[in-house]
């Protein structure tokens, strides 16, 4: 219709609000009446655009939801931790549909902007002293995010990796004993790394650059590195403009993003959006 704008490219696909219903809070109907509750359909299309545009909340199309009822809804879920438990969700159905590969994992960490400064953020050593961010991952073989630890662009990968790894092991669906393989770029190689993921949580290590496993590989079978995942996993990531420029200054709130973008991701993985 003349006037009107579409932004159904930026909502929240349907069938991600359907497992986001399952976890989001009760809302009872007050008995002694009052305003109508905010149409958390909408509230969730904006809190999606939000993360796909990465524009300011006051930004927000009002056809979506007020931009100040979103941020207040965002802030609460994140606090209750509704999209960490989006994520829970969609690991279990992915490894129940498709079935996780723990064999064999990668864990990376990434540094993005962080202009307005905040929690977990430092001075970016590659990006001339500004601030940003570093978000550590591990994924499976085939990159679907299983742990994540936040901190600083100033902090060194090693500094992040058990956090990222208790992270992955209180979301597996799975015992650790039935993992074998971590692997990791060269930021890594210590014999500190080495014991922790070897002794403590029972990994065989692989430690070296992509060109060195890539060799390798190609001479002993021709199959492919299998650390790109991880780094083919961020890449995917930084496509969500609130995940490339980190706005939040409370960490709760940017790490309910990256919560949310990981849901997406899997579902999406699973073929499941029309």
């Amino acid at each position: 219709m003349d006037g009107q704008r579409s932004f159904d490219n930026y909502r929240m696909p349907d069938e991600l609000w359907e497992q986001m219903e399952q976890v989001l809070p009760s809302y009872p109907v007050s008995p002694n009446g009052g305003r109508p509750r905010a149409d958390l359909r909408g509230v969730a299309d904006a809190i999606f655009y939000r993360l796909r545009t990465g524009c300011q909340w006051n930004a927000i199309p009002p056809e979506l939801a007020p931009g100040s009822t979103a941020h207040a809804y965002y802030q609460q879920w994140a606090e209750l931790g509704v999209f960490n438990q989006l994520w829970d969700l969609a690991v279990k159905v992915y490894d129940e549909l498709i079935g996780m590969d723990w064999q064999w994992q990668s864990v990376d960490g990434a540094m993005t902007k962080a202009p307005l400064g905040g929690e977990k953020t430092g001075k970016n050593p590659t990006d001339r002293g500004k601030l940003g961010t570093k978000r550590s991952l591990q994924t499976d073989a085939s990159g679907i995010p299983v742990g994540l630890a936040v901190g600083g662009a100033n902090v060194h990968d090693t500094r992040l990796l058990q956090e990222t790894i208790e992270d992955c092991v209180d979301r597996a669906a799975t015992e650790v004993s039935a993992w074998e393989n971590l692997c990791l770029d060269k930021a890594y190689d210590s014999n500190a790394v080495r014991k922790l993921i070897e002794s403590v949580y029972g990994y065989t290590s692989h430690i070296r650059s992509r060109g060195e496993e890539k060799r390798e590989l190609d001479r002993a079978s021709g199959e492919r590195p299998r650390r790109w995942v991880v780094e083919r996993t961020h890449g995917w990531l930084n496509r969500f403009r609130a995940i490339l420029i980190r706005w939040e200054k409370k960490i709760p709130n940017h790490i309910a993003g990256l919560h949310l973008a990981f849901a997406y991701f899997i579902y999406s993985r699973l073929g499941v959006f029309g």
